[in-house]
Parts: C-alpha cells; structure tokens; sequence
C-alpha cells in the first residue's frame, strides 16, 4: 500500500486550509462520497467494476441503481458468483485519501469526532491535533458470518484490562474494545454469507442500519457510525443453515439476484481472466478454442443436469480449475515427451477429473452412479455438443467407414506428438477435416494431434464410433438382428433388457 503523500497536511489547522477543508468533509457521508464519486465515473464513461465480466446489462446497473440511492445493499447468489469479488470494488469509489484523527481506533473525522478520546483530544490540543490519512483500501471491513460470531466481535465489549491499565471506572466510555463494526466507521462494512450468522446478533445490525448508531454492552454509549453495510447470501443457505431475519431483511434497501454466465462466450471469457494457463514453462502452451469451449460447455451442461444439485449450483471455479488441470497434464505429457508445444487434448479433460467431482453436489440418482460416471458423461456430452458446431453437415463417413471396416487405434496418453500424428494420418480422411478446427497445413504436430483426436472423440459422443480401455478407438459394434425363429418352433418369447 502506496504511504502519504508528504505535502498532505499533518495538523487540524493545516487540514482546514488545505482543500480538505471543513466546507467540503463536514457532513457528507460515506454514502454521499461513493455517490459524488460514481456520478463523476459515470460522466467520464469510466469502467465501474473491471474484470467483472456478464453483468453488464443485470447486476452492475443494479449495484448503481442502489448506490445512487445510497441503500445498504445484498448480493444473493448461487457459489462462484464473483459477489464478494464485486463488492471488494466498491472501494474504488471511495477518495483515495481520508483525513482522521492520529491513532484514533475508529478513523474519527477531526471535524465531527464521535469517540470520547477523540473529542478530548481535540479539546486538549486544538488545531495542533495531530492528523493522519487512510488510504481507500483501509476503509473496507470484511466478515464472514459464522454461527459462532459474538455481539462483541461485532459491535464491541467493555475491556476491564485497558480500565485496569489506565486506573479508570469501568463504566468509562475509555474502557470499550471497539468490534468490526465500529473499527469500519468512515468505510464500508461487507458480512459474507449473512444468513449463517445468529439470529440476535443480525439483530444487533438494526441500529445501526436504521438508527445509525450502535450501544456497547448495554453502556448507554452513543456511537453515529458513518458506514455503508453490503452483504452476500446464498439462497441454499435459507434453509440448510440458517436464514436472513425478516426485520434485518427489511432494512436492507436493495436486494441483488447474480447469475452465472448466460452465454458460452461468455463463460469463456470469465474462465480464461480467471485461469492461470499463461505461466511460466520450458514449453510453449497453447489451448485451443475447442478445447476452451468444452471446457465451459461442461459447466453449462452440469447447471441442467437433473443428477446435479441445482439448488447448490454449479460454481464457475469448475471450469477454471478444469482448463489449469487441462493445462498441467498437456505441459506434464510435453516435458516427458521432449515436446516444444503443450497442446491440451480430449484425453486431459479425463484426467482433469479430480478438479471437476469435488465441485458437483450430485442428487440421489447422481450419487447411485458415482461421481466418476456423472462427469465422465458430462465431458462426453460437452464434446458432442461442440462438435456439432464444427462438424455439422461435414462428411466423415470415410473415417467411420475406416473403423467399420476393422480398424482401430488406441492413443497413449504420454505419446509425443509426432508419434500420434504419424498414428492419426493413417486413418483415411482424418487429418484433412481438422480443416474445419481452422487449422492450417504447417502447424505443430501438437497442435494437429489434438485435433484429430478431438474429433475421434466427436464421433464417439455420438456412437459412430467405440472406445474402450483395451482397444481405443473402434468401430461400432452392430447390433444383431433376432434370428428367423425355424418353421413349427415356437420363438423365444423372453423380455431382453438393455
């Protein structure tokens, strides 16, 4: 964190001759400050929220509908929905710069100081009170509501030690060990997953929320925080673990419903901000738009799939998570194999496995089939779906046929990338309808070997063709037709199940 500039004033008197001055802090709110501020961005045309990609046209114009308002506001949400990464924005709107006065717990304005010591001191000094400068990053308190979160963590306790130390009464206003809540006076106070927190402790936010004051253990002590309260909710959490009270609930000027991408570009778009696949190696990596589209198609699908909880969501870390194992399993497979180019292929996205069943909440039919079963479906369905996009109205009849007629090929997860394209051109018509992937003659073998095998993989999705463990890739086994019963025979009339 950037310190001070030097030339910001140091004293009470500095400060009221600086532009700092009285005219232009006294009185206006930290919600009035977030909205002078967003107007002015709003003008010059700036980004509100960068790298918060989809919301453009539902949250965000939502989140400055409530800002202009100046309403505390609730993000409500499924897992994965960048509401807290959202919210930790807000300080952007924030000055760069506060005045308060030095050592002050609760960042007290020197013009209109709320705490005892504070009022003293000015009192005591005058304009040579010393004057100190929170930067906008200083001004955010975050919280993650648990069950076990005291009224004292949040709103404050009477400390008998620092009245012990000091020789004062303990009914002394000196006495207090301010909590979260206070410490945040002057800023923005943010409470994660709310409805995981106590019912009487979502109550002791009424005051402030309303009042805007708190009371520290029963002291008649008046406190008139300056805070902006945001908060996040899961809808899941209404009735798994606890919910949100309804007086709290109707103190709450906005409530916010976030979604998950509409669009696949979309997802992609967030998946490939979020992933971390530019990264230092001694190969070069490179992922193809295919393979990022199945990636996050597998999001998409799982969202529908009645095997998957939906109540829980499925969170877009699913789809990160998944291309960084893609990633690192097509970098493993390249320095084993001496290869200047990781190209992720198909057989990457199985063994990305582990990053995609701990992130699936499966339903009773789900758990029957097991984990393994349900994403390995997913993947098979999310390959067919985006080949269809590429190989729609395409003729492969010749490298079905090729299979058909007896062949097979079975692909080593570790083979260089030569040795596989060597393999793949000896299937008839395969290499040249990569075509269709945008490929051109003279790219790496990598690159060519992923592709041949994404569209084997195609064409497996759709059962034109077969894979197993022991053979790979092979022809579809046909089905046979029941045998003509022999004449004065009576025909098997058992049921067969499939």
């Amino acid at each position: 964190m950037s310190r001070p500039p030097q030339e910001l004033p140091r004293t009470l008197s500095a400060l009221r001759a600086s532009s700092f001055s009285e005219a232009k802090l006294a009185g206006r709110s930290v919600k009035d400050e977030i909205r002078q501020n967003l107007i002015c961005k709003i003008q010059r045309g700036e980004e509100l929220f960068p790298g918060i990609l989809g919301y453009e046209d539902s949250v965000v114009p939502q989140v400055v509908n409530a800002l202009l308002s100046r309403h505390n506001f609730i993000l409500l949400g499924l897992r994965g929905q960048a509401k807290t990464r959202l919210i930790r924005q807000l300080t952007s709107l924030l000055d760069e710069w506060t005045p308060y006065v030095a050592g002050c717990e609760i960042h007290d304005s020197p013009y209109a100081p709320i705490c005892r010591r504070c009022r003293d001191l000015i009192a005591e000094k005058g304009d040579e009170t010393p004057v100190a400068w929170l930067n906008r990053h200083h001004r955010y308190v975050e919280k993650l509501a648990t069950p076990d979160v005291t009224i004292a963590d949040m709103i404050g306790d009477i400390d008998p030690i620092k009245a012990a130390r000091r020789g004062q009464d303990i009914s002394d206003e000196l006495t207090v060990h301010y909590g979260l809540l206070p410490r945040a006076n002057r800023g923005i106070f943010a409470i994660n997953e709310l409805p995981d927190l106590a019912g009487k402790i979502q109550v002791g936010l009424f005051n402030i929320m309303q009042e805007g004051d708190v009371q520290i253990k029963g002291y008649p002590v008046r406190l008139p925080l300056d805070v902006m309260l945001v908060f996040t909710a899961n809808p899941e959490d209404y009735t798994a673990r606890g919910k949100i009270i309804t007086p709290l609930k109707d103190r709450i000027g906005s409530e916010i419903r976030t979604h998950y991408p509409s669009a696949l570009e979309e997802g992609i778009a967030i998946t490939g901000q979020e992933a971390w696949t530019t990264r230092t190696s001694p190969v070069e990596v490179r992922v193809p738009h295919y393979i990022r589209q199945v990636v996050e198609q597998l999001a998409f699908l799982a969202r529908e799939d009645k095997r998957v909880d939906k109540r829980s969501g499925v969170s877009q870390r699913l789809p990160i998570s998944v291309l960084e194992n893609v990633v690192s399993n097509a970098e493993r497979r390249a320095l084993r194999a001496r290869d200047e180019v990781a190209v992720p292929r198909i057989t990457d996205l199985y063994a990305a496995l582990p990053s995609i069943t701990g992130k699936l909440e499966l339903e009773y039919e789900g758990e029957l089939k097991g984990g393994d079963t349900v994403a390995r479906e997913l993947i098979r369905m999310s390959v067919a779906r985006v080949y269809n996009e590429y190989f729609e109205g395409v003729n492969v009849g010749h490298i079905v046929q090729w299979f058909d007629l007896g062949g097979s090929l079975k692909l080593e997860e570790t083979l260089d990338a030569a040795s596989m394209v060597e393999q793949l051109a000896g299937i008839q018509g395969l290499m040249e309808k990569t075509k269709a992937l945008g490929l051109s003659a003279n790219e790496p073998d990598a690159v060519r070997a992923a592709a041949a095998e994404f569209i084997l993989e195609g064409l497996y999705a759709h059962r034109r063709i077969s894979r197993s463990e022991e053979r790979g890739f092979a022809g579809e086994e046909k089905k046979r037709e029941p045998a003509e019963p022999v004449k004065g025979q009576r025909p098997n009339m058992r049921k067969q199940y499939n």
